[in-house]
């Protein structure tokens, strides 16, 4: 009996991810036998979630509100890296299941959510949020009832918890080393500063003023600040008009993006008039904004979808197999993707699933098979990385233009303060 077209394209997704899983490595004990190895009693002392045969952790990120543009992907990515866990034998012999809650946008529903992953459910690990606000809502929450987080986002720096892996990028990985690329490419000296308005946004930028100002020699022409979800510009483009800085430093985060940079090209500030440098879109919000009202801007990340390694394609190929063609990687859904995977390691290095024990054993844990090429485990709990500068493009993708070599994380950058 012929195979129908739908069919046809399942059974080939189903295959391209069997091949990825395949290309994983293998453990060589039976799960019953791994886990005999590391009894229960044993590997979790403190009364966490885990049993026998399976080990539960929380998801926590805006399923829903103006922040789901931007953290639908780290939801998806997290889920790919723990079903390839589980594939290849889970941790310490136990299959990975997880509880997803939804912070909705919504800082104290991060909270809340935050206390019954930890106190009801137990849950060995969360993997989530990606706001400096949400982050900042559920930290006191973390280290009062001693959860681990794993955190992906960009962010400002100037923190450090024992209960959080910050697996994305401090301010001096990527604020900084992106202001001195775009500063020498374009022979910049005057920038204009626009920002959704809570903390990583305005913190970001007041690390940023400080480097124009002092380093670069450069002057901030304008500074900019919008509540989340705004969607009205007009204003705003017509002081960038006046202005005309030599770059406009964008900080606008989730939704309002799309308002944002269609707006701009409505209104002729286009890459060819006018050069941009963001820190807040990746091809995840290109793909709500459209790639035609981004083309030509810079963006400074870790990562891009487009990136020509044998870790990403392989990623990339996973991904799409598992959510479609049409869907995209941005840098916070790669890094999240890295969450789990860092995980597995901290707690297979450390024999335990008690947090204190894998917040020791993180340090210097080394990741090979990330997506963005190489990441290892700095004592301060941040990434080794590298900058990258990327380039829209009209089909929603980045062209990467510069690549820096892996850079220290330092979360307290002397005079940024």
């Amino acid at each position: 009996m012929p195979i129908d077209e739908s069919s046809r394209i399942k059974n080939s997704r189903r295959r391209e991810v069997l091949r990825v899983i395949a290309a994983l490595p293998l453990l060589a004990l039976p799960l019953s036998a791994l886990a005999q190895q590391f009894p229960t009693t044993k590997v979790n002392t403190t009364k966490l979630a885990v049993t026998d045969g399976e080990v539960t952790v929380g998801q926590l990120h805006s399923a829903t509100g103006t922040m789901a543009i931007s953290e639908t992907g780290s939801i998806q990515a997290e889920r790919l890296a723990i079903d390839q866990i589980n594939a290849t034998g889970g941790v310490l012999g136990r299959k990975i299941k997880i509880i997803q809650e939804d912070g909705a946008s919504d800082w104290p529903t991060f909270a809340e959510k935050a206390k019954k992953l930890l106190v009801n459910d137990r849950v060995a690990a969360v993997f989530g949020c990606w706001t400096s606000a949400s982050r900042k809502a559920v930290l006191p929450v973390f280290e009062k009832e001693n959860g681990m987080l794993y955190y992906p986002t960009f962010y400002e720096g100037l923190e450090q918890s024992k209960n959080v892996i910050y697996t994305g990028q401090e301010a001096t990985q990527q604020i900084i080393a992106g202001l001195d690329w775009i500063a020498k490419q374009k022979n910049a000296k005057t920038f204009f500063l626009i920002g959704s308005d809570y903390i990583w946004p305005r913190t970001s930028n007041k690390i940023a003023r400080k480097h124009i100002e002092n380093v670069l020699k450069g002057k901030v022409v304008g500074e900019e600040y919008y509540p989340l979800g705004t969607t009205q510009f007009g204003s705003l483009i017509n002081k960038i008009k006046l202005q005309k800085p030599d770059v406009v430093y964008a900080i606008v985060v989730g939704g309002s993006n799309v308002a944002f940079y269609k707006q701009l090209k409505a209104a002729g500030v286009t890459s060819d008039k006018q050069t941009l440098l963001t820190i807040s879109v990746t091809e995840d919000e290109m793909l709500g904004i459209g790639g035609e009202n981004v083309e030509g801007f810079y963006a400074a990340m870790k990562y891009f979808q487009a990136l020509d390694n044998p870790n990403n394609k392989k990623f990339v190929e996973a991904f799409k197999a598992k959510y479609g063609e049409k869907s995209v990687i941005g840098d916070v859904t790669q890094a999240a993707y890295l969450g789990p995977w860092l995980w597995k390691a901290a707690v297979e290095k450390a024999g335990s699933f008690d947090i204190d024990k894998i917040a020791a054993a993180s340090p210097g844990i080394e990741l090979k098979i990330a997506p963005e090429g190489y990441v290892k485990i700095h004592d301060n709990h941040h990434l080794w990385s590298k900058t990258r500068i990327g380039v829209a493009q009209k089909d929603g993708q980045f062209k990467v233009v510069y690549e820096s070599g892996l850079i220290e994380p330092n979360p307290f950058p002397k005079g940024y303060q």
